[in-house]
């Protein structure tokens, strides 16, 4: 493993001594940092102890400074697209075909979403997000690749418990960068339910910020997960969940792993 991933797997960002080293590193990010914690303990009183309504006014106050830095901190357009030609690409060489109905979790302002759209028969996209503010922007960006006539769907919710979405309907559920920024409780409530969704022979495959360490959060806005925790999760639930290691060469920071319904037991 690089050096690089191994520092990553293993550093705690929450602990004091890690944020000294990293302002003494990185002097100019200090300032920053400092305005972004003010923000969190402002939304955090405001929302009262709930993480969609904390997570929803954070992405609105990213959005409303820069829609393509709201989802996942692209830091221009370029990399904006660049990274959800990744997601497409990754799904496309695992077999993603034109007649498949995906459910994108987590759809943002359709940073991947509009090549799935583009790619998929019409009709067949359904993508969902806690924030209302960055949902106007995957209208705009449906306008701005000419997409209406996919007619995607595209809707807010306040959980993922995903009851108004019929049963076994999904042949690829996606959701980047969701998990990164969930409390356990909000993933093990996805797990719950997704199986209800997933089309029998379906998968659903998710991003996590991966630690080998103790696991810890940042800010409540990023959350640091040990691999056999969320396979144990996806067990709970009847699911079995498999970690994708071509995923780990790609330039992008998290892991991958993919939930699929569990095999039936063999026949006595």
């Amino acid at each position: 493993m690089p050096q690089s991933s191994f520092s990553r797997l293993w550093t705690d960002r929450s602990k004091p001594a890690y944020k000294v080293r990293y302002a003494l590193r990185h002097p100019g990010r200090v300032v920053p940092y400092v305005r972004r914690a003010g923000r969190d303990l402002w939304l955090r009183v405001r929302s009262r102890g709930s993480h969609v309504a904390y997570y929803r006014a954070v992405m609105a106050s990213d959005t409303a400074r820069s829609p393509e830095a709201a989802v996942g901190g692209a830091p221009s357009r370029e990399r904006w697209l660049a990274i959800g030609r990744m997601q497409f690409d990754y799904l496309v060489e695992h077999g993603l075909r034109p007649q498949d109905r995906m459910l994108e979790i987590g759809c943002g302002n359709l940073r991947a979403g509009w090549r799935f759209i583009e790619h998929l028969e019409p009709g067949h996209y359904y993508g969902i997000d806690i924030s209302p503010d960055i949902l106007v922007e995957a209208k705009r960006t449906l306008v701005r690749y000419g997409l209406q006539k996919k007619v995607p769907y595209l809707t807010p919710v306040d959980d993922l418990r995903l009851d108004f979405l019929p049963d076994g309907w999904f042949t690829v559920v996606h959701a980047h960068s969701v998990f990164s920024h969930s409390p356990l409780d909000v993933i093990d409530e996805c797990l719950a339910h997704v199986g209800r969704v997933l089309a029998p022979g379906g998968f659903f495959d998710f991003t996590f910020d991966r630690t080998e360490g103790a696991e810890h959060q940042v800010l409540r806005e990023d959350f640091y997960y040990r691999t056999e925790t969320l396979v144990g999760l996806a067990r709970k639930h009847g699911l079995e969940a498999r970690f994708m290691d071509d995923w780990e060469r790609l330039p992008h920071g998290q892991s991958k792993l993919r939930v699929t319904h569990a095999a039936p037991e063999p026949a006595r």
